[in-house]
């Protein structure tokens, strides 16, 4: 599990930056201004005073990062449990943007995204897939060093799900 945490983090940090490199590029070919979002949300889920306007650059970027990073362990977790590849990194990106939805819709920051314009409906959508794939891709490598996970070695034996295939109890421990 500490293999696990640690590849998660550094797996985390690769997205979030590969993510945060791409958002610049694309801002700075559509002109979409930086969001406060991040930093807002981080505001209230802390009880740190807001202030109107732009927010501190550093408290945007300790919860733009800081999210990212940590939810990586999440993707090295299901990696070494044998949940690995293109299918996994999609079904982690829903988790990303999940969780991103249940702080600023928690904290009144944001509104739910059918309610969002389209637009930057697409632009989230596309960033937060870039995260969870680079994030897949790095954990994914990782994970691979230390062979198939347990979900891996049951689908070698018969793929599906069987209550009667897999590992013996305690093997996987």
């Amino acid at each position: 599990m500490k293999r696990a945490v640690w590849q998660g983090l550094v797996s985390g940090a690769a997205g979030v930056a590969v993510m945060t490199l791409g958002e610049k590029l694309e801002q700075r070919l559509t002109g979409r201004p930086d969001s406060h979002v991040p930093a807002r949300v981080l505001q209230q889920l802390t009880g740190m005073p807001e202030r109107a306007g732009q927010q501190p650059v550093w408290v945007n970027w300790a919860m733009h990062f800081g999210q990212g990073i940590v939810l990586g362990v999440l993707r090295s977790v299901m990696a070494h449990a044998g949940l690995r590849g293109p299918w996994s990194s999609a079904k982690f990106t829903v988790v990303r943007l999940t969780n991103d939805q249940i702080l600023e819709n928690a904290t009144g920051v944001g509104a739910p995204p059918p309610t969002w314009p389209r637009a930057e409906l697409a632009v989230d959508l596309l960033h937060k897939a870039v995260y969870g794939f680079v994030t897949g891709v790095v954990a994914d490598a990782f994970a691979a060093r230390s062979g198939p996970g347990p979900g891996q070695r049951h689908a070698s034996l018969q793929p599906g799900r069987h209550s009667d295939v897999g590992p013996s109890r305690g093997t996987d421990r």
